[in-house]
């Protein structure tokens, strides 16, 4: 599948494949919101824009553009704007992006990238025909909080998606009992598990050991027997923009 960036001529555009480090699960004891494989994926599920310009900005409470002041760092280039009013604060992204028929692109924020004081703001674009920039946009959560971007930190988030796929599910809901195969697995992990977290506690246990359960992690299934998941995933390698 093809995504290209056509940049503006005379502007650039800052963007990378999203890493799998965050600082918040850094910081975490022994790093251990890393063991949670489903954080990891969708952490590095597409690809980061990055801000050109360090600033520092407020919201005082109103719903006009003037509410919103934004101070740029000396030197800056591009600082969002207040355009909308409303508490929102806008970022214009210099480029066209460029999808394959058929396939969209979801714009939202930095994934499980919490900032205090502001929120990010979801968009889908159909950019397999649309000859229109858009702009990424962030809503004030609360007045009178100042909210600060650094120069290079990720403010938009992008990965493209084939389109009418999720019209096409068809959504259901069953008894667990109605799949005796899967509530067997279930039952033999519900059981290991509670056995793991009591052994946790004994010193010198597997248990401790070990640490954490490992086997979503593995891909294998609760009996043990595995890998159960074809295609499983431990980290994602995504490609790079590059000029050809």
């Amino acid at each position: 599948m093809k995504l290209t960036a056509y940049v503006v001529d005379g502007m650039t555009l800052d963007i990378r494949p999203a890493p799998l480090e965050r600082g918040w699960m850094d910081a975490t004891n022994e790093h251990f919101a890393y063991r949670c494989l489903p954080l990891n994926i969708a952490n590095a599920y597409g690809w980061e824009i990055l801000n050109p310009c360090g600033f520092n900005a407020t919201w005082s409470g109103g719903p006009g553009l003037e509410a919103i002041t934004i101070i740029a760092d000396p030197g800056g280039r591009s600082p969002p704007i207040s355009h909308f009013g409303n508490a929102t604060l806008t970022f214009h992204i210099p480029c066209l992006f460029r999808t394959e028929k058929g396939v969209d692109l979801m714009v939202q924020g930095p994934i499980n990238r919490p900032k205090d004081g502001i929120s990010a703001l979801s968009g889908i674009i159909e950019t397999d025909w649309a000859p229109y920039t858009f702009t990424m946009n962030w809503i004030f959560t609360r007045p009178g909080v100042g909210v600060r971007f650094e120069q290079g930190e990720p403010i938009c988030h992008i990965f493209p998606l084939k389109r009418g796929e999720l019209e096409d599910v068809q959504p259901e809901i069953r008894q667990l009992s109605e799949d005796p195969e899967l509530n067997a697995q279930y039952d033999i992990w519900t059981t290991s598990r509670s056995q793991f977290n009591v052994d946790l506690k004994q010193a010198g246990s597997t248990a401790q050991a070990e640490k954490w359960q490992k086997l979503y992690y593995r891909g294998v299934s609760p009996d043990g027997q595995g890998p159960s998941a074809e295609g499983h995933r431990t980290r994602l390698r995504l490609s790079p923009f590059v000029k050809p």
